[in-house]
């Protein structure tokens, strides 16, 4: 089934273009994580992005599962924006491949209104340790597969204060983005602040 990984990559250039580097990570037990990054063009030309390939090659299994269905799953990628030149931000590569890689290590299912956490900062400096999983579907399309394979979403990842992680805990990934909307936060500056929380 690794034919799917052309077709993922295949989107991800129409969607952000060429990609002007890429890095490889091997986890033992896993299938080997890419991270490719886009430069923003025109209007997003200060926008870097970062996205996962490899991660979508198996379908993710419920962990609660006696047995990993090879064929039927979710799969998916992940993507993350920041403002290029404010922070050392290419760091971020093997937090991201270790995220995408646990769905194989940990047996998680990562969906969107879930939190990642990276157990450090995302870059070096980095205010944010973990990350919220958005909605798929605005920046890359869902790429859809013959059936009876499922669909590969492409799952934006909005970095989190330690602070943010906590919060939404107890109130939620909702509360949090409309939290985040009423003050008008840049979500794509990796220096920012902790949104107020009060």
């Amino acid at each position: 089934m690794a034919d799917v990984l052309p077709l993922v990559e295949a989107r991800l250039r129409t969607a952000l273009g060429e990609p002007d580097a890429r890095a490889a990570v091997t986890f033992l037990g896993a299938d080997r994580i890419e991270v490719l990054r886009f430069h923003g063009a025109g209007q997003e030309g200060d926008v870097v992005r970062y996205a996962t390939l490899g991660m979508s090659a198996q379908p993710m299994a419920d962990p609660a599962a006696m047995l990993a269905d090879p064929v039927r799953g979710p799969r998916a990628e992940l993507v993350l924006s920041v403002r290029a030149g404010r922070a050392d931000t290419d760091k971020v590569l093997r937090p991201l491949a270790v995220l995408a890689a646990s769905p194989q290590v940990e047996g998680v299912v990562v969906a969107p209104g879930a939190s990642l956490d990276v157990g450090g900062p995302l870059w070096p400096g980095a205010p944010f340790t973990s990350v919220l999983v958005a909605e798929p579907g605005g920046l890359v399309e869902d790429l859809e597969l013959d059936a009876p394979l499922d669909p590969v979403r492409f799952l934006p990842l909005l970095p989190m204060t330690p602070n943010e992680a906590a919060w939404k805990r107890v109130h939620g990934a909702q509360a949090l983005q409309e939290r985040w909307l009423t003050h008008g936060t840049d979500l794509r500056d990796p220096a920012r602040r902790s949104v107020p929380l009060e």
